[in-house]
């Protein structure tokens, strides 16, 4: 279901759990709803939920602002720890792929740690293909201590938006 503003908090503590997690993000500190709803595109917001409460999320955001860029987009993935094993992220995910391309997206990437191998094999298995490592992309600061970290890319190119 479209990611709505009064699943705001609910988002942003999923979101949370995946920086305190430590294997989700570069982030150190969770946005405010302003910031996280300025970053990502409209129409490709989503949450997966059961009857009480949000289980996970994805969300596209824009790679550039350039027009020749418009057709490509960033993923990004969150789900609930309580709520991981379920198939929560492949439906999140087959469903923001199909949003992405009724927009007329042709490619989705993600940037994902290699120590998050879980995600990684969620988007191999949904079409997206390993482009390589890329090594030392930023420092982490993470449990008071500050660490390079890789980052793998993964992308996926529609083969309905030509």
């Amino acid at each position: 279901m479209p990611m709505l503003p009064e699943h705001a908090d609910e988002v942003l503590a999923i979101f949370q759990s995946g920086i305190d997690g430590g294997n989700a993000t570069f982030e150190t500190a969770c946005p405010t709803w302003a910031a996280f709803d300025a970053g990502k595109l409209a129409g490709h917001r989503l949450v997966a939920r059961d009857a009480d409460r949000v289980l996970g999320w994805a969300a596209l955001s824009p790679t550039s602002d350039r027009p020749v860029f418009a057709g490509i987009a960033e993923v990004s993935i969150y789900i609930h720890p309580d709520a991981r094993g379920r198939g929560v992220g492949r439906t999140l995910l087959g469903a923001v792929i199909d949003s992405s391309e009724r927009g007329g997206l042709w490619t989705l990437q993600a940037g994902i740690f290699p120590e998050n191998a879980a995600s990684i094999r969620l988007h191999e298995s949904m079409g997206f293909r390993m482009l390589g490592v890329r090594e030392r992309m930023g420092r982490h600061e993470f449990g008071g201590r500050s660490v390079w970290r890789d980052v793998a890319l993964l992308e996926r190119r529609s083969d309905v938006v030509v």
